[in-house]
């Protein structure tokens, strides 16, 4: 097995560098990391066998608002309910059957479309499929609960009144208290590399710099696996696709795209709630009603002055990737697809909105717009980490209406990138499910 590498390091979105001081490690994109315990082919894969090490912070994430509040998501599901107050027996209500049911709906939710092996458990959950982030959050009576909902449906990069918002905010609830929303100790980059020796123990090879602009760039070879958005794949192999299959691909939707930033930082994010300082993860943006504004705009091309920000403060519980004492900070917004506008300034203000003196603790930052995120990772067309629109329309079908979306016309030519089922994130579930069709085709 070869494996073509258009840059000159293994990773995609799964990289990570010294982007702003010596001794500072950022990761270039995927920084936590809540379906990779939740993943069936990790599971089977094993971790400790790859040498990869997780770190889990003390609080998966935090959602801070206005006056020193926050929702708090914590690993126990007891805890949680009982942070929220008045609103302790609806979260229950909601969340505790799902998390029963996690055993059985892992093997369903990580893949496409199919009838399912344990329907009554993924009946629960399809019960909550339509369901907009808005219309699921009635059933709340405090901003700390509508907050965490907020936040979570907001990672869909979806108008938060989309149908299937509030359905992917449950599955990341759900994540959070069965599995923890962990990060790799060292950075991403380290995971990447893990796989790449475990691939060549297996015999298999790495080229990097080996940028495929066509099929002629391909060695001969009984099939290959393409991990490119549709866009990709009739730039690279059109001429090989039935007219029906590039129709399909073409008509493939994008998504909005991300603006992010990276900072070295003195000392930790001085929060004003106390509880957000043990967080990995923080939803930035206040009300369920802000985030949903924000979104909106997103989705309609317009830019938030008050954008939602997804922070993560990994060295508060990973304190090898800066110096001691030091810390890192990395947060995107979410912005128009392929837009040139710097978010620094509204980002940095969210920020310090619920963190005063934010900006003081500053040593050094690097932005990185929805263009450098294309020229990193091709696949981020505009920006759009998510490569394709992750909506009910393009979700478990994706990129192509297909019984078996890893197929194209050509019988010795699959899809493996995120642009397929189960979608975005480090789950290794796209490779693994096309790597399978290809072999039991090619056999």
């Amino acid at each position: 097995m070869l494996v073509l590498e258009a840059k000159e390091h293994i990773g995609g979105g799964m990289r990570s560098a010294e982007l702003t001081l010596p001794g500072f490690v950022h990761d270039l994109c995927s920084a936590i990391h809540p379906l990779l315990l939740g993943s069936p082919f990790f599971s089977r894969l094993g971790l400790e066998a790859l040498g990869v090490r997780l770190v889990h912070p003390e609080v998966p994430f935090a959602h801070p608002l206005d006056g020193g509040r926050a929702g708090v998501m914590y690993r126990s599901l007891d805890a949680t309910a009982e942070g929220l107050g008045p609103d302790a027996s609806a979260y229950r209500k909601l969340v505790a059957p799902l998390l029963r049911d996690f055993p059985n709906l892992r093997g369903d939710l990580f893949g496409p479309l199919r009838v399912p092996h344990h329907p009554f458990s993924m009946l629960r959950y399809a019960s909550h499929l339509l369901t907009p982030v808005t219309r699921l959050t009635k059933r709340f009576e405090t901003p700390e609960a509508e907050g965490l909902f907020a936040g979570m449906g907001s990672h869909t990069m979806l108008p938060l009144d989309a149908p299937m918002t509030g359905a992917f905010a449950l599955f990341f609830a759900v994540l959070a208290h069965a599995v923890g929303w962990p990060a790799v100790a060292g950075g991403s980059q380290n995971l990447a590399d893990a796989m790449t020796a475990r691939l060549r123990a297996l015999g298999g090879e790495v080229s990097c710099s080996r940028p495929v602009a066509s099929l002629r760039d391909v060695p001969a070879s009984r099939c290959v696996l393409f991990d490119v958005s549709p866009r990709q794949l009739l730039d690279i192999a059109g001429e090989e696709l039935s007219p029906r299959y590039r129709r399909q691909a073409s008509k493939f939707r994008y998504g909005p795209g991300a603006f992010k930033v990276d900072w070295a930082l003195s000392e930790p994010i001085p929060w004003t709630a106390p509880e957000v300082s043990r967080a990995g993860t923080v939803h930035v943006v206040g009300t369920l009603a802000e985030a949903a504004e924000s979104e909106g705009n997103v989705n309609r091309g317009r830019h938030s002055e008050k954008p939602f920000v997804l922070l993560a403060q990994q060295t508060i519980f990973d304190p090898t990737r800066a110096p001691e004492g030091r810390h890192t900070a990395w947060a995107y917004c979410h912005v128009p697809a392929g837009s040139t506008i710097d978010m620094t300034a509204a980002i940095e203000r969210q920020i310090e909105r619920f963190a005063p003196g934010f900006k003081d603790i500053v040593l050094a930052k690097r932005t990185t717009d929805p263009a450098a995120l294309q020229d990193h990772n091709a696949n981020y067309i505009g920006g759009d980490i998510g490569a394709g629109v992750i909506d009910l329309r393009q979700s478990f079908t994706r990129p192509s209406t297909r019984w078996n979306p890893y197929t194209t016309s050509a019988k010795n030519i699959f899809i493996c990138s995120s642009s397929t089922p189960p979608g975005p994130g480090v789950h290794g579930m796209c490779g693994m499910l096309a790597a399978k069709t290809a072999l039991k085709q090619m056999l």
